[in-house]
């Protein structure tokens, strides 16, 4: 490779990490603000009880409007902070994916015939469009929620204990049962998906070749045939999308189920300790929304989860488009050409031509005459005369 080419390719990389340090910080700060809307959310059910065990029970006016305007103050800076975090959210995936857009772009502009018929324009397409757009989805998802629901899980479960240690038991029992039911059916999905992605390839595919060769179906009467077939790949991608649609389906209405059987154990539970003066009822009021957001985190963290691994599967297809080696070589900017001398200014000998993949050679230049126009002389002689060819 030319000097001049490595020197461009090294601008390239050095813009590409200058854009990467600058991402990084937006990545940062997006989760920082995240995990700070996080501690308003936690401390929300505890003021309820506060105005609920004092307030109302107390039938004291100033405390529950002092409490209530720190509710509100609270959720002002957390509608801020979340704001705040969705922004440098966005501005990271969206920048990340802009990047790896125009690398694709680049890469896919410097690949030869072989290599672009070897992979696919449907294929090319794809990876450039719809598997780019779901990582940036990805991205944008993972630095809202990969801390925001593992960080309000955890601290649900920390508040519970400080509350009531015999009821906060029924909170360490409900998590595992609710992470393997959620990450359960995670788990049979995720194969699902990529399945769906490659039939979704394959509809992509078939589109293409039909529209491209649309006069030369006609020609040969194949209009049935075509449409058969795709009618044929297009339920396949329908059947796999109704099933991974059932799987996915059950997530809700399973996790319900299991928290409301928690719910039930749980008031049970803390009506006991209210009975005997251990508990007040805003204190179970409490425990019930910690409660809530615990299944909520967990149903976003699955559904993030997911997300991430459609993410990466496409980031893996990408990644192979960038990995595939050009075969065309660019010769040096500025070189100086070199005289010819002789009688021909080009000789073809001993040339070859053969497809990628192919057990044999298409054609062969054995050699050219000995009486070989020269650039200066007319063109118009016979391709017959000029060059030999065997097969």
């Amino acid at each position: 490779m030319s000097r001049n080419k490595e020197m461009e390719s090294e601008k390239e990389d050095e813009k590409s990490w200058s854009l990467l340090e600058a991402l990084q910080k937006e990545s940062i700060i997006a989760p920082l603000f995240k995990l700070l809307e996080v501690v308003f959310d936690l401390l929300v059910p505890m003021v309820v009880a506060q105005i609920i065990d004092v307030g109302i029970a107390g039938n004291n006016r100033p405390y529950i409007v002092s409490r209530f305007g720190i509710l509100v103050l609270m959720a002002a800076v957390g509608l801020c902070c979340s704001f705040t975090a969705q922004y440098f959210a966005a501005k990271a995936s969206v920048g990340c994916a802009t990047e790896l857009r125009q690398a694709v772009f680049d890469h896919i502009q410097a690949l030869s015939f072989t290599e672009l018929d070897t992979i696919g324009t449907d294929t090319l397409i794809t990876r450039l469009i719809n598997d780019i757009n779901q990582v940036q989805n990805g991205i944008n998802m993972g630095l809202r929620l990969l801390l925001r629901s593992p960080f309000i899980v955890f601290g649900s479960v920390v508040m519970a204990f400080t509350v009531n240690v015999k009821c906060a038991i029924v909170f360490l029992v409900t998590i595992p049962i609710l992470f393997v039911a959620v990450f359960g059916i995670m788990l049979v999905s995720i194969p699902l998906f990529k399945k769906v992605q490659a039939a979704l390839d394959r509809v992509t595919g078939m589109t293409r070749e039909n529209l491209n060769g649309v006069r030369v179906i006609r020609a040969f009467c194949r209009e049935e045939q075509s449409v058969a077939d795709f009618e044929k790949s297009n339920d396949e991608l329908t059947c796999l999308n109704e099933f991974v649609g059932k799987i996915s389906a059950l997530l809700n209405p399973l996790t319900y189920v299991l928290i409301n059987i928690a719910a039930v154990v749980l008031i049970w539970q803390a009506g006991l300790q209210v009975n005997i003066g251990s508990m007040q009822q805003g204190q179970v009021v409490a425990l019930y929304n910690y409660m809530l957001q615990i299944i909520v985190e967990l149903i976003k963290l699955a559904s993030l989860i997911i997300t991430l691994n459609k993410s990466v599967a496409c980031a893996e297809r990408v990644s192979g488009v960038l990995a595939v080696p050009t075969t065309m070589n660019y010769p040096a900017k500025g070189g100086s050409a070199k005289k010819v001398t002789g009688d021909a200014a080009v000789t073809f000998k001993n040339v070859s031509f053969t497809y990628a993949g192919a057990a044999q050679r298409a054609y062969r230049i054995s050699a050219l005459p000995q009486n070989a126009a020269r650039p200066s002389e007319s063109s118009a002689v016979p391709e017959a005369e000029n060059r030999r060819w065997s097969a």
